[in-house]
């Protein structure tokens, strides 16, 4: 088991950067591949960035390559999802998710572990 918390969400103008964080606790954080998924009113949820627990491997939906990265700190046992020249599109509720550690592509792995989701609101 392993137990997520996001933070760092907010209201922000577009254009501008946010950077949420996912805090891991419960079960050695190497052995998770990590990732990013939102949700937007009315729609489903999509994914949105990876990364393998290695850190050497990332995955980004079409909408974030070039604008978001996503990171590690396992000293800290928190993944990053740093969000720059955002859109108004881009709100959504962000969840955290984690998933034993693989070789599959993360877009498409099923994820067992889900953080509570926190909200980011870009105005235009």
């Amino acid at each position: 088991q392993v137990q997520l918390v996001e933070s760092g969400g907010g209201l922000v103008q577009a254009g501008g950067s946010l950077r949420l964080s996912c805090a891991a606790s419960g079960r050695t954080f190497n052995s998770y591949d990590w990732g990013w998924f939102r949700q937007a009113p009315g729609k489903e949820r999509e994914f949105v960035a990876a990364i393998r627990w290695s850190g050497d491997v990332t995955y980004f939906a079409d909408s974030a390559k070039g604008r978001f990265t996503i990171s590690r700190d396992n000293a800290k046992n928190t993944v990053y999802l740093q969000m720059n020249s955002l859109k108004p599109e881009d709100t959504a509720v962000y969840y955290c998710a984690a998933t034993p550690r693989s070789f599959v592509d993360l877009r498409y792995r099923r994820y067992d572990f889900w953080g509570q989701g926190t909200q980011v609101t870009v105005s235009s």
